[in-house]
C-alpha cells in the first residue's frame, strides 16, 4: 500500500495560470487529498468515488508525493505563516 498525496494552492492564481489544473470543481484556495491505494488509477477512482467534487483528469496533470506504507517514518508536516526571527 502506499499513500498518495495532493496538494494544489491557488492563493495567488492569476490570469497567466489560466492553464493550470483546477483539482476540485468548487472554488478552493488551497487542496489537499490524501489517498491510502495499491496504485495511482486507484486512489484516483477512490477520490472520483466520493462525489466530493474532485477532477480526476486534472489530478492526473499533478504528480502526488507517493510514500510507501512500510517502516517508520513521518507522513506530513504543515508549518503556515512561520516567521524566521531566532
Amino acid at each position: 500500500m502506499n499513500l498518495y498525496i495532493w496538494r494544489h494552492n491557488k492563493t495567488y492564481h492569476s490570469h497567466s495560470m489560466i492553464n493550470e489544473p483546477c483539482v476540485v470543481n468548487e472554488f478552493y484556495l488551497d487542496a489537499l487529498a490524501i489517498v491510502e491505494a495499491e496504485t495511482l488509477d486507484d486512489a484516483l477512482k477512490l477520490l472520483e468515488e466520493r462525489k466530493e467534487g474532485w477532477r480526476v483528469e486534472d489530478l492526473r496533470e499533478l504528480e502526488p508525493i507517493v510514500v510507501p506504507l512500510t517502516g517508520a517514518k513521518v507522513i506530513y508536516t504543515h508549518i503556515r505563516g512561520s516567521i524566521d526571527h531566532l
